[in-house]
C-alpha cells in the first residue's frame, strides 16, 4: 500500500463556488461542521445561490444554516437531533415546512445528539453501528425503526444500536488551514473530526490560509488531516452572523432581525433576495452587512477569546 503523504495531495485551495458546484450535487447527503459557532453559513449561502435540491442533512442540532436551507427549498430530509434558532426562538422556516408543506414537506428522523455522534463515530471508524444508552427510555426509539435495542451479549443489560452515518460531504468551516487541507480547530469541535473522516468528500472553509510550517508549529491543533480533504476555502467571516472563536463574535442583532422577518414566507424570501441571491458572492454579503460592523464584532471577540 501507498504511503499517504502531504507530496502526494497537492494545492486544493478552490473558490467557494467552485467547491460547492464539484462535490455537491441534487440528491446528495451532507454534514455540515460547527457546533455553538463556527456554523458554515457562507457555503450555505452558496448551495442557495446555485439551486441545489433535495438534499438529505445528517446532522446534530442547528439554527440558522438548517433554517435557511430548509425555506430555500434545499432541502428534502432531515436527520438529526435539534433545529430550531439558538436562543432568540424557533426556526420559522423549518415549521412551516413540517406544518405546512412550504416550501416543500420535510421529511424529518429523530435522534439525540449522543445518538447521532455515535453515528458519525460509527463512520469514520469505517463500522456498520454503534451501541449507546442515549434513547433508552424515550419515544425516540419509538418512531424511527433504524434504532435496533438489543441486550448487552456482555451484561444482560439493553443497549441501542445505530447505524453508521456517511453523508457524501461534509462542510466544516475552521480557524485555519493550509492548502493541503490540514486544518485546525480552537474551541468546541463537536463532531467535526469523525464527520470529515465518515464523508466521501471533504469541504473545509476557513478564516485564513496559512503556511503548511505554521501549521506543523501547531499541529496538536490540527484537528483534521490533509488525507480526509478534497477541498480548501478561504472564506472570511465565513460563519457571519454565527460566532467564530478567536475571530468574531455571533451579532444576536442581525438575527434577530432575520427571525423577526422569517416570521413570514414573504419575509424571508425579501431577506434572501437582498443578502443571498442579491450577493454575487460571500465578499458582496460582508460588504452588504458592512465591514466596520463585521470588525466590531472581532474586536469584541478579541476581547474574550485570543488564539
Amino acid at each position: 500500500m501507498n504511503k499517504l503523504t502531504e507530496n502526494n495531495h497537492g494545492n486544493k485551495r478552490m473558490t467557494l463556488r467552485e467547491a460547492v458546484s464539484a462535490y455537491i450535487k441534487d440528491g446528495a447527503s451532507i454534514t455540515f461542521g460547527g457546533f455553538i459557532g463556527r456554523d458554515c453559513v457562507a457555503a450555505v449561502h452558496e448551495i442557495i445561490r446555485q439551486g441545489i435540491k433535495d438534499l438529505t442533512v445528517i446532522d446534530d442540532s442547528k439554527t440558522d444554516i438548517m433554517d435557511l436551507l430548509v425555506g430555500a427549498g434545499c432541502v428534502r430530509r432531515w436527520e438529526g437531533a435539534y433545529l430550531g434558532y439558538g436562543a432568540i426562538g424557533l426556526a420559522n422556516n423549518v415549521r412551516r415546512a413540517v406544518e405546512q408543506g412550504i416550501p416543500a414537506t420535510l421529511e424529518v428522523e429523530d435522534w439525540s445528539n449522543a445518538g447521532i455522534s455515535m453515528r458519525f463515530l460509527a463512520g469514520g471508524l469505517n463500522l456498520p453501528f454503534m451501541a449507546t444508552r442515549s434513547m433508552l427510555g424515550t419515544d425516540i426509539i419509538k418512531y424511527n425503526e433504524r434504532i435496533k435495542v438489543v441486550d448487552d451479549p456482555y451484561g444482560g443489560s439493553q443497549v441501542a444500536l445505530v447505524p453508521a452515518a456517511r453523508p457524501e460531504v461534509a462542510v466544516i468551516h475552521v480557524q485555519r488551514a493550509d492548502v493541503l487541507g490540514n486544518a485546525q480547530v480552537w474551541g468546541f469541535t463537536g463532531n467535526d473530526e469523525n464527520k470529515a473522516r465518515a464523508a466521501r468528500h471533504t469541504i473545509i472553509t476557513c478564516e485564513e490560509i496559512v503556511p503548511t510550517e505554521q501549521i506543523r508549529r501547531q499541529g496538536n491543533m490540527t484537528l483534521i488531516p490533509f488525507y480526509c480533504v478534497d477541498a480548501v476555502v478561504q472564506v472570511p467571516y465565513g460563519c457571519y452572523p454565527q460566532s467564530c472563536y478567536g475571530f468574531y463574535s455571533y451579532d444576536v442583532m442581525f438575527c434577530g432581525d432575520y427571525h423577526e422577518m422569517s416570521k413570514t414566507r414573504e419575509g424571508f424570501l425579501k431577506w434572501l433576495d437582498e443578502y443571498v441571491h442579491g450577493c454575487r458572492d460571500h465578499n458582496e454579503y460582508c460588504a452588504k452587512v458592512g465591514w466596520e460592523r463585521l470588525q466590531a464584532l472581532s474586536h469584541l471577540e478579541k476581547q474574550f477569546n485570543r488564539i
